[in-house]
């Protein structure tokens, strides 16, 4: 072994132990952040270790050069600038585009390795089996994602968009593609097949996506994430770089380990969600559902909710997609803040799914200085409910509709908040529109619960000056 070939060894040694410690930080709210930094740190040393070598080895050629400065620049603008900038509700669709990125470029380094030996000798198995797996998964994750950030984003219909023969058309797609995919192995001298490959991938991934509904879309963006992993991986394979194997191979483990626990967690098996999805679009509408109208409800002015949170002794508030898209996170932590002053217990119950990514309302509430201890998962918090006096939903729907229990209806057997437990549930909502899943949500029209329609950052600011009054006196 080279002395080159051994600092190359040992930095991305170095490298994959910073991933391996940064990801098992963020397993915890309280040391994510760290994690994070720790795994930046190994991501720098990877990649700084591989231009620097990469140059050494070319012998500074200036075209190299060239092509890894404007790569570098252009990415690193791009990531600084819209992760400075991005919502927080806006981060599963950055984080589908950074799949998209991901899955491309490991497509891109396996067709480039292939094109490499097709200048001398044809690739050896070890080389072409690697190659044509990478082109395969990274080509479907960058079509799939993209259409994943767009469902997202709202600029495609977020509802399944299905047409008649679309499962025999996913199936002969995805025939041609692994034909294709054979003969690029047999034949390894005709880059052709390959590019039918990248051309059958990426359609497949557009058709596997398009199918899936709003409810299930961080699902897929999970999954998706899990195949930019294998991909890279797949790509590492082909060039022979310990980095990218290990990286890939991380990042294929934990999207895969989120993937299962988030289907787990909406009671839903990954095939059933690839197959066909459920849900609406996000767009909310004042229009009723299924027969409700304000007629079936007890409506609450912010005095009303303001004067049971005053007196109550424990207070559990459930935060939904609502609160992130209203960005009410520091209303609420104010609010908390205010009853912990007065005496009252608040705590918050947080549902695995709650807005659209496992964590995101962690993140929300710690953005606000809300302690984490403060911060209850679903089975502890559906023991707190049975003891709670006003349970406080945000803009949450599916998460805590009563009708889970029951069969037949779209969210049958999925785990939900029991807010019905409490002994009076208080609901922030801008209407009595369904959540994702389409269906309505008795806990609305049940006699203990009021409604208090509003946007949840402009509701909750009445509720806390309401509240000022009564702790006050």
């Amino acid at each position: 072994m080279t002395d080159l070939a051994f600092l190359v060894g040992v930095t991305y040694l170095i490298a994959a132990t910073l991933f391996v410690v940064g990801l098992h930080k963020m397993r915890a709210p309280s040391t994510a952040r760290r994690g994070n930094r720790i795994s930046a740190v190994g991501m720098v040393i990877a990649v700084g270790s591989t231009v620097t070598f990469a140059l050494i080895d070319t012998g500074g050629d200036v075209l190299a050069w060239t092509a890894l400065v404007l790569g570098a620049g252009v990415g690193a603008s791009f990531g600084v600038r819209r992760s400075s900038t991005v919502k927080m509700t806006d981060i599963p669709q950055l984080i589908s585009v950074f799949n998209a990125v991901g899955g491309g470029a490991a497509a891109t380094i396996a067709i480039a390795d292939f094109l490499h030996y097709r200048t001398g000798d044809s690739p050896p198995l070890t080389v072409s089996i690697p190659v044509v797996f990478g082109v395969l998964i990274g080509s479907l994750t960058f079509s799939g994602s993209l259409i994943a950030a767009g469902k997202l984003q709202g600029l495609i219909p977020g509802q399944p968009i299905v047409f008649p023969g679309a499962r025999v058309l996913n199936l002969g797609v995805a025939g041609v593609a692994a034909g294709a995919g054979v003969l690029a192995i047999v034949t390894s001298s005709h880059i052709e097949w390959l590019l039918v490959l990248l051309v059958g991938a990426s359609i497949l991934g557009i058709l596997m996506v398009l199918p899936i509904g709003g409810a299930d879309a961080p699902v897929i963006v999970s999954l998706l994430n899990a195949f930019t992993g294998l991909a890279v991986a797949m790509a590492g394979f082909a060039l022979d770089n310990q980095a990218l194997i290990i990286a890939g191979a991380l990042v294929g483990a934990a999207g895969t380990i989120l993937t299962l626990e988030m289907a787990k967690v909406m009671n839903r098996s990954v095939p059933s969600i690839v197959l066909g999805g459920f849900g609406t679009s996000d767009t909310a509408t004042d229009t009723p559902v299924d027969g409700q109208d304000l007629n079936d409800v007890r409506q609450l002015t912010a005095d009303d909710v303001a004067l049971q949170l005053a007196y109550a002794h424990q207070v559990l508030i459930v935060p939904g997609y609502g609160l992130a898209a209203a960005q009410a996170q520091h209303e609420v932590a104010e609010l908390a803040k205010l009853l912990t002053a007065h005496g009252v217990k608040v705590r918050y119950a947080i549902h695995p799914v709650a807005g659209r990514m496992p964590g995101q309302m962690n993140v929300l509430l710690a953005e606000a200085d809300v302690p984490y201890t403060q911060m209850l998962q679903l089975d502890e918090a559906n023991t707190a409910f049975d003891t709670c006096d006003v349970a406080l939903v945000i803009g949450a729907n599916d998460v805590c509709n009563p009708d889970a229990r029951e069969p037949g209806n779209a969210v049958s057997g999925m785990p939900i908040l029991d807010a019905d437990h409490a002994k009076s549930v208080v609901v922030i909502k801008r209407s009595m529109n369904s959540g994702y899943a389409g269906v309505s949500n008795p806990l609305f029209t049940d006699p203990k619960t009021g409604m208090f329609f509003s946007d949840a950052k402009k509701g909750l600011a009445e509720i806390v000056v309401a509240t000022k009054t009564y702790v006050a006196a």
